[in-house]
């Protein structure tokens, strides 16, 4: 009975991400910020709530998940993939120290610059040149306040879940 709330618990974090990814490609940064590509990065926070509610194992399940059915192309599939697993593994590795080292804040911020990397990593597999490395820095700058913004809606949604216990 206990996995299988956790399966539709699952379920229901990777539609939010689905819905949430779909929504933030209806608002472009580009017209704000003037760095193509930059996005807010709204599935980060469901995949911050699902390592801090759920673990490791379903949090990867509901990113490759949501990276599948989200799937446009090769090339994005590989770039989300890369971006969402770098993103995952540096976010729970950081909240192993939460508290101690950085805040829910610096772990977001962390998994904003993971997703970048990641990104950044598999066009320079793709695209076979090193030359998009000259991106990152750009990308990098832009993890601090998106990071934030990720980070604090996060923050809230868990104050505010406190009372639910998804394990019960």
């Amino acid at each position: 009975m206990k996995r299988s709330k956790e399966l539709a618990v699952c379920g229901m974090l990777t539609a939010l991400a689905i819905i949430l990814s779909i929504v933030e490609r209806m608002f472009p940064l580009d017209a704000i910020i003037p760095i193509p590509g930059v996005k807010l990065g709204l599935a980060n926070v469901v995949t911050l709530f699902a390592l801090t509610r759920l673990g490791l194992r379903d949090s990867l399940a509901v990113v490759v998940v949501r990276v599948t059915l989200l799937m446009g192309s090769v090339t994005a599939f590989l770039f989300s993939l890369f971006g969402g697993l770098l993103a995952l593994f540096a976010m729970w590795a950081l909240l192993h120290v939460e508290g101690k080292f950085c805040s829910l804040l610096g772990v977001s911020v962390a998994g904003a610059a993971a997703h970048n990397i990641g990104q950044i990593a598999a066009a320079v597999l793709w695209m076979k040149t090193t030359a998009v490395l000259a991106y990152l820095p750009y990308l990098l700058l832009m993890s601090v306040p998106l990071g934030l913004v990720t980070g604090l809606v996060c923050a809230v949604v868990l104050t505010h879940m406190k009372k639910i216990d998804l394990h019960a």
